[in-house]
């Protein structure tokens, strides 16, 4: 969790070098590496494997983790001073220019800007108000502040592959699942990842399972894009099959993984939105939001 001095709400006001926003943006910059060093992982980039991607590889995310870092303390320092919708979305879209930059060209963690970059925002706005940061509060702040503002978000046209591939097959895409405040982040991800921790799984095995549980229920329009309806179907009953079938706790749990990640290749499938789920996730963990052990010094 974020440190009791870093909690202390500032008699000065915050920057991105303020001690608490450089806690929430650190927990952000490892929680991305969290999930790029998960293998395997189906469909997805792993330190070892480009899984359905010819345009990046591990050394394309690290170089996009770089260029991140800063975002994630600016942002934060922007939900401590209240600032409004608007400031958050120019700074995701300068985080996501420097992130082209850095990548060639390449898309690494638009998800995550969006995502991981809200919840920053939040974060800073209960530890600069002097209120504890757990998972109720976060959501319900991020509904009062910005709810509005990402409802009107949710319904203006979309100009990136997965939002109109949402918009044309009748899913919930991120900007909607944002104005819900993430459902399936804080009702599947965060409690799959916690409960594992809790009953004692090593945190590989407990993010590949918090994983497979949020790619079965997510509307992951990554998954939408690349394989239409059917492609996302067919990995959401592999997923939750993976689950009913015991999942990482299993002998042969890694194995049937593997085996999984071989059918989304062939597929050319990639669960970027469940990714970034994922490292959500790992976020709340880290900054001891989720009711896991974690601690952010």
């Amino acid at each position: 969790m974020v440190n009791a001095q870093a909690a202390r709400a500032p008699r000065t006001p915050w920057t991105a070098a303020s001690p608490a926003a450089c806690a929430i943006g650190r927990a952000a910059t490892l929680a991305l590496y969290d999930e790029l060093a998960l293998s395997p992982k189906p469909g997805l980039v792993t330190l070892t494997d480009r899984g359905s991607h010819d345009d990046m590889d591990a050394r394309t995310f690290m170089r996009s983790l770089i260029a991140l870092r800063n975002y994630f303390r600016t942002i934060a320092a922007l939900g401590a001073a209240r600032a409004p919708f608007d400031a958050l979305e120019r700074c995701g879209i300068d985080a996501e220019a420097r992130m082209l930059t850095a990548t060639g060209g390449v898309n690494t963690h638009r998800g995550a800007i969006f995502t991981i970059g809200l919840l920053c925002a939040s974060a800073g706005a209960l530890v600069a108000a002097n209120r504890r940061i757990d998972a109720g509060r976060l959501r319900a702040e991020l509904l009062e502040r910005w709810g509005d503002a990402l409802v009107a978000r949710a319904v203006r046209p979309s100009h990136l592959p997965g939002g109109q591939a949402a918009r044309r097959l009748g899913l919930r895409s991120a900007s909607a699942e944002a104005s819900l405040g993430f459902p399936v982040l804080f009702d599947t991800a965060a409690p799959a990842l916690r409960d594992a921790l809790r009953r004692g799984m090593p945190a590989d095995a407990a993010r590949l399972d918090t994983l497979f549980h949020v790619i079965g229920v997510l509307d992951d329009a990554n998954l939408a894009h690349r394989g239409g309806l059917e492609g996302l179907r067919f990995a959401q009953r592999a997923a939750q099959a993976f689950l009913a079938a015991g999942g990482s706790s299993t002998s042969d749990g890694l194995a049937r993984a593997q085996a999984i990640g071989r059918q989304f290749v062939a597929r050319r499938l990639s669960p970027g939105g469940a990714a970034d789920m994922l490292a959500a996730a790992c976020w709340l963990q880290r900054i001891g939001a989720s009711g896991s052990p974690g601690r952010v010094t």
